[in-house]
């Protein structure tokens, strides 16, 4: 049983930020485009995901568990000449966005993927994915990326290499509620790990990664073992009846993706989110 979200107070800096917001009237930061991939691989047991666990000092999503994502990056934008797959007006219309802002999406989920885990959904060919991104090389392009000294573009031309948009799925799209100080609007895919590749724990935002089932995630969340922002939490849930990631990857291509902005309501002194969509049938 999915538990209902909008029964359950905010607590601790989410609701210290809602409280906030009301109290001073406070204008609504703007949202920044961003992607996140929930990077998934076959095991005996069924599917896993790869998630992380940012970095208390960070200052979006602090000690949140988390899939591999950022914001969109202007050089983002400038992918076109490398890509292979469904074209950017795929995505828009999947995503209820214009075409730019669906490249751009594309775009961020492949770079931020290699910039946190180090995979990399991208080959030399529209039909080959790179087997393996482990080599001192690899490395220190992941960090080039991740300080903003190399441009994706720039280091997909460099490599000879096209992203591979075909291996993303679209998943989710989700908007920070208003009373956050720092607001995204996020397009969420699902990948498959590709063959040869493995996860790395690099990226200086986390203190922790795992693969874990889908299931097994939700119930750490709902013990409390880990933390989870609803968007995380749900798309997990959203998970949990696919036996293999192909069925998983399958089903991304037939979902209703409605934009979600959970809204703030404020009832007995408490602080609760407000969207039906934060409750699963």
């Amino acid at each position: 049983m999915v538990r209902d979200l909008r029964s359950e107070p905010l607590t601790g800096r989410m609701a210290e930020a809602a409280f906030a917001h009301v109290r001073e009237s406070r204008t609504p930061a703007e949202p920044r485009p961003a992607s996140t991939v929930i990077l998934l691989r076959d095991t005996a047991a069924g599917p896993e995901v790869y998630l992380l666990r940012r970095q208390l000092s960070m200052a979006f999503a602090a000690g949140m568990t988390v899939f591999p994502g950022g914001r969109v990056d202007p050089t983002d934008a400038t992918v076109a000449d490398s890509w292979s797959g469904p074209p950017p007006s795929w995505f828009a219309d999947r995503l209820g966005c214009s075409r730019e802002t669906a490249s751009a999406y594309v775009a961020a989920a492949v770079r931020e993927t290699f910039e946190e885990s180090g995979v990399l959904l991208a080959g030399p060919s529209a039909s080959s994915v790179v087997a393996d991104t482990s080599g001192d090389d690899w490395e220190a392009d992941r960090v080039a990326l991740e300080n903003r000294s190399l441009g994706f573009a720039d280091f997909l031309h460099r490599r000879g290499l096209v992203l591979r948009a075909d291996l993303l799925g679209a998943w989710a799209h989700w908007i920070t509620p208003e009373f956050e100080p720092k607001r995204y609007d996020t397009a969420f895919f699902v990948a498959a790990l590709p063959a040869g590749q493995i996860t790395r724990d690099v990226t200086s935002e986390s203190d922790q990664v795992a693969w874990l089932r889908p299931a097994d995630a939700v119930a750490a969340a709902d013990t409390g073992s880990v933390l989870m922002l609803p968007p995380t939490y749900l798309s997990c849930a959203d998970l949990t009846p696919y036996d293999d990631v192909a069925a998983a990857l399958a089903a991304a291509g037939n979902r209703e993706i409605p934009t979600i902005m959970p809204t703030l309501r404020i009832e007995a002194d408490l602080a609760y989110l407000e969207n039906t969509a934060l409750e699963l049938p």
